[in-house]
């Protein structure tokens, strides 16, 4: 799994007294700065892997681009460590030409951590963003018992989890339930932008008809990367946000919080889903 994970020792202590050390497998976390054209954008911290797809949709959920064409390249540079070898953690994209590069309102101030996505925003009246791909009036009909097996099917996809324990993950479906991809990393927003970076990447944006599964809460910066990919139906296996209800509601997304063991509660246009 190369740099996905590294190991630790640790003393285990367990509940009878007993105590020994062993080797532990961890996530790796790591920064990786995003530069647009040379121009430093963001700094996110995430599991190594899947960078080009994780640039990808992120400028893709920031309104910055709307087509796989709209970037021309994306290297690794300028990022060596004490032996001067590339640690991997600078990646720069070139826009297409006619592209509007980022303004203001996309920069962060600050480094977004693995936990949140927009707290770095210069200017929260920049976080609703217009979609171009609205996913409103996607006609898509998902059956609840389809819906309800969904977070154990990405549990399955989920390869690093099993060994660490330490990673969310996202992934795309068919409304059959057949998975088109899914990602892990220590942020969930990181994990979303991987899964839409690759749609974009494969031809699939606007993602109609499809099914985002994630593994943890519906915050309201996953429904709005959703809104803007055009998935017309966000399920997760903890809770939503009031906000997240309250832009899903406004965008036409279906939200579906606390999916687990096969029930759940809809939260917004529950018509997509077939009883």
């Amino acid at each position: 799994m190369g740099r996905l994970t590294a190991r630790r020792p640790v003393l285990r202590l367990a509940a009878d007294g007993s105590q020994r050390r062993r080797p532990d497998t961890l996530a790796v976390e790591e920064p990786l700065e995003l530069r647009v054209d040379g121009a430093p954008l963001t700094v996110t911290m995430r599991t190594p892997g899947h960078d080009v797809e994780l640039a990808h949709g992120f400028l893709l959920t920031e309104g910055v681009i709307g087509a796989a064409t709209d970037l021309l390249t994306a290297r690794y540079c300028d990022s060596v460590d004490a032996e001067g070898r590339n640690t991997y953690n600078v990646l720069d994209v070139a826009l297409a030409p006619g592209v509007e590069p980022p303004d203001t309102s996309v920069e962060r101030n600050f480094y977004t951590t693995s936990s949140c996505g927009v707290c770095g925003k210069a200017s929260l009246d920049a976080v609703k963003l217009k979609s171009r791909f609205s996913p409103a009036h996607d006609q898509v009909r998902v059956p609840w018992e389809v819906v309800g097996t969904l977070p154990d099917r990405l549990r399955e996809a989920q390869k690093v989890f099993d060994s660490t324990g330490g990673l969310h993950a996202a992934g795309l479906f068919e409304p059959d339930g057949s998975l088109l991809v899914t990602r892990e990393d220590v942020g969930r927003h990181n994990a979303v932008d991987k899964v839409l970076g690759h749609a974009l990447l494969e031809g699939r944006v606007p993602a109609a008809g499809t099914v985002l599964q994630v593994s943890g809460r519906a915050s309201f910066e996953l429904v709005q990367k959703a809104v803007m990919a055009g998935v017309p139906v966000l399920a997760a296996v903890s809770a939503p946000s009031s906000l997240a209800v309250e832009l899903a509601d406004e965008a036409g997304l279906t939200l579906v919080g606390f999916l687990r063991g096969g029930s759940g509660n809809v939260y917004t246009h529950p018509e997509r889903i077939a009883l």
